[in-house]
């Protein structure tokens, strides 16, 4: 699958040429390109923002460029298009499965004071979130997307990898231990050590279900999905 990335700020994407995404990149399994909006600018000064109508602190980002740049990398509208805004829906592991099916997203990362409503009316599907925090842009919550939605496109990690993992069927991740079978004192779970395969699943579902109620009963309260009010980082 591909991603496009549309930034004011290419230079941040560095970390996506490292460890697992840089394998899935080499193997072709995902294609990650970056965009520069300030290539779309009609401004004889590459100007992407301005002040906001109405007056207000900040600057917005202007409707031309990012239309234009979406117009450009998704002629024929045949991407998700999707804007990473403190408005959309939060992002979750159900949605991050369902967006991996995909063949093309485009990520249009905000930044100032979020962008030009006309922008988003004209030529985004949907935003998203990933939490109820302030940033100073959508480069940081694409990265996040990006790096959820490719572990499961087809290739990047093998199928036992996702199995059993936080969120995998609403429950959090039960503990793992390795070698040495004790460090300070502490030792690995004699159940863990005994080979008996239906009681060490056994013990993983209990431990998932208790570290569930104790770090995220809201994941118990609400289901999978989590919480679905609206919230998210600043762009």
């Amino acid at each position: 699958m591909k991603f496009t990335v549309l930034t004011l700020f290419p230079e941040m994407f560095a970390p996506l040429e490292a460890s697992i995404l840089k394998r899935a990149q080499q193997d072709g399994k995902i294609e990650i390109e970056i965009v520069d909006l300030r290539a779309y600018t009609e401004d004889k000064h590459q100007k992407c923002d301005d002040y906001p109508f109405g007056g207000g602190a900040g600057m917005v980002m202007m409707a031309q460029p990012i239309v234009s740049a979406i117009e450009g990398v998704d002629p024929g509208h045949g991407a998700r298009r999707i804007y990473l805004s403190p408005k959309g829906r939060t992002l979750s592991q159900e949605r991050a499965i369902a967006l991996s099916e995909e063949e093309h997203l485009v990520l249009l990362c905000g930044h100032y004071e979020g962008v030009d409503q006309r922008a988003i009316d004209l030529a985004i599907d949907e935003e998203i979130s990933i939490g109820d925090y302030v940033l100073t842009g959508g480069e940081l919550p694409a990265m996040v997307l990006i790096d959820c939605v490719s572990r499961y496109a087809e290739g990047v990690l093998a199928p036992a990898s996702l199995v059993d993992e936080s969120f995998s069927d609403g429950l959090l991740e039960y503990p793992q231990y390795t070698r040495p079978v004790v460090f300070r004192g502490l030792s690995v779970p004699e159940v863990l050590r005994s080979g008996n395969h239906a009681e060490i699943d056994k013990w993983r579902r209990e431990q998932a279900a208790a570290l569930t109620a104790r770090l995220r009963p809201d994941l118990l309260k609400h289901g999978k999905e989590g919480p679905s009010e609206p919230n998210g980082n600043e762009t």
